[in-house]
């Protein structure tokens, strides 16, 4: 090796590879950030940000989940103005704000430096993750509180301070306003807490009461809060809860959006392969390797003035041993049972979104956070040529992640679900220097979004095919309808067909899928929901 290069090598150190991993990941999330139109559901949030911010007016609905998604892109829309870009700058954040989280649990040292690096860069790079870091929904919002969560906890066990605790109960509260799979969330980072403290793993803080009562109070009193719309309806108190049971297991049960149990398998593979096969062989590599420690497997060197990783638990208090087993002090070894833990998180959450009768692509996210961890892990096994197969690995997902969040076209993949067609912004361009618009169909969306308060003037909305001789009679510009409920002709019209919003139509039974060719060319078929635009012809 070149003199040059060792020095280089010797001085760089986690915290440098880090950094350039978040400045890549800020990039990936902030270029071109508003590169194709609102999603459906994304037209949908922001109105109601939008009408949160011009009204006042907010009342929780399970059909489009917590209110904290609202209240802060109506205070995004309140400073930097009510936009597209707007909407998707604080989602981007949520996104990058993983990095850090990593590197946080590289200083508790819960992390290798390898792991710490190689997660940091999957979390900036992971095609899913980077597309709905670029999405305003509320998944991308849940990820990161969760890591949170987790980060926060395991830093109160370690410096005993409470406001630690407090950060983890408002990332937990937080978590529970922006979407309803949070309590699952919750659940299963709990059973694993009761299981660390009954193996005697862990041990509470000596002021451990005091600092409870408090994240107590901060958890509901967040919740209370934002659940109640501020406590303009302090009676969504007691009826929050209700109604999201209510209305989550109906759509569990209808299957509105139905899919297989392999359903987030399939899009691993096609989406996120090198992390996916990764993560299955740190799951076999963590159950069969011995009783060395994480670091001593994965190569890592131990700097002198870096702590003990294997420590004995403190003193514990009467109400916590409780829980535990009567036994001998246990010893542990921090990084082994995170990766414990990540391995534990990946498969629950495999399981469980499985087993949910709605397949979304969104929630891939809660399942892909912990399998990068374990992925990373497993990496730490390769040896020597741990940096090669992370560089062909970071190529790949690279490739993946420009290909869709920055293909600025209608494209056939599982990932977008129903997004609103590239072919509205010439339709819009129209619609920017007419008078009248006629909407004789019953979707309104993303038209009610893009032309939001005094511009929804020059619509008139019929909500579904009328008589022509309404149409003809109302003088508009454009009149769009549903291409299924059309008119052949108009008299003094031109007629054009286009997408209004589409997604890819997977084959039916007994048809051939032909998997196999399109995982290599997405030369798939989209399916969509065509209308036509009727345009007034130049005299």
């Amino acid at each position: 090796m070149h003199p040059a290069v060792q020095t280089l090598k010797n001085h760089i150190r986690v915290e440098h590879v880090i950094f350039a991993t978040l400045l890549l990941a800020i990039l990936l999330r902030f270029a071109f950030l508003d590169l194709k139109l609102f999603h459906h559901d994304e037209a949908i949030h922001a109105w109601f940000s939008y009408q949160l911010l011009t009204t006042g007016n907010y009342l929780y609905d399970p059909v489009y989940h917590g209110p904290f998604l609202y209240y802060i892109t109506a205070s995004m829309f309140a400073v930097f103005g009510d936009s597209d870009l707007v909407g998707r700058i604080l989602p981007a954040i949520a996104g990058c704000a993983l990095i850090p989280l990593v590197y946080w649990l590289y200083r508790l040292r819960y992390l290798t430096g390898k792991v710490a690096v190689i997660a940091a860069l999957f979390l900036a790079i992971a095609p899913e993750l980077v597309y709905f870091s670029r999405f305003l929904r509320n998944d991308i919002f849940v990820v990161f509180f969760s890591l949170l969560l987790v980060a926060a906890f395991l830093a109160w066990l370690d410096k005993e301070k409470w406001y630690y605790l407090a950060l983890a109960a408002a990332a937990g509260a937080l978590g529970m306003c922006s979407k309803e799979n949070m309590p699952l969330i919750l659940v299963t980072f709990g059973i694993f807490f009761l299981y660390l403290l009954w193996t005697r793993k862990i041990t509470l803080p000596e002021k451990w009461i005091r600092d409870l009562i408090i994240a107590v109070i901060i958890f509901f009193g967040i919740i209370f809060t934002m659940y109640s719309s501020f406590w303009t309806h302090p009676e969504m108190i007691l009826q929050a809860g209700p109604l999201a049971i209510e209305h989550w297991l109906a759509m569990h049960n209808e299957q509105r959006i139905a899919g297989p149990p392999v359903f987030y398998l399939l899009m691993f593979i096609l989406y996120e392969l090198p992390i996916l096969l990764l993560a299955l062989a740190g799951v076999i590599l963590f159950l069969v390797t011995g009783k060395k420690r994480i670091s001593e497997k994965s190569g890592e060197q131990k700097s002198e003035d870096q702590e003990p990783e294997v420590q004995e638990p403190k003193k514990s208090s009467l109400f916590a041993s409780f829980f535990r087993r009567p036994s001998a002090p246990a010893f542990i070894d921090r990084k082994k049972e995170f990766m414990r833990f990540a391995v534990y998180w990946m498969l629950i959450a495999c399981l469980t979104y499985a087993y949910i009768g709605e397949k979304v692509p969104w929630l891939s996210l809660h399942q892909l956070v912990p399998m990068i961890f374990v992925a990373a892990f497993a990496l730490t096994f390769a040896g020597k040529y741990w940096k090669i197969l992370l560089a062909v690995c970071a190529v790949l997902l690279f490739a993946m992640t420009c290909y869709v969040a920055y293909t600025p076209a209608d494209i056939a993949e599982p990932i977008i679900q129903v997004q609103n067609s590239e072919d509205l912004v010439p339709l819009m361009a129209a619609i920017d220097t007419s008078d009248k618009i006629a909407l004789a169909t019953d979707q309104a969306w993303p038209f009610m979004w893009y032309y939001r308060g005094d511009a929804w003037d020059i619509f008139t909305y019929y909500g579904g095919k009328k008589d022509s001789s309404t149409l003809l009679a109302g003088d508009f510009d454009i009149i769009i309808t549903h291409d299924d409920e059309s008119y052949e002709s108009l008299a003094g019209y031109t007629k054009e067909t286009i997408r209004l919003n589409y997604w890819l139509d997977c084959p039916g039974t007994g048809e051939d899928p032909g998997w196999i060719a399109y995982y290599f060319t997405r030369a798939g078929k989209i399916g969509s929901y065509n209308v036509d635009v009727f345009t007034r012809s130049p005299v």
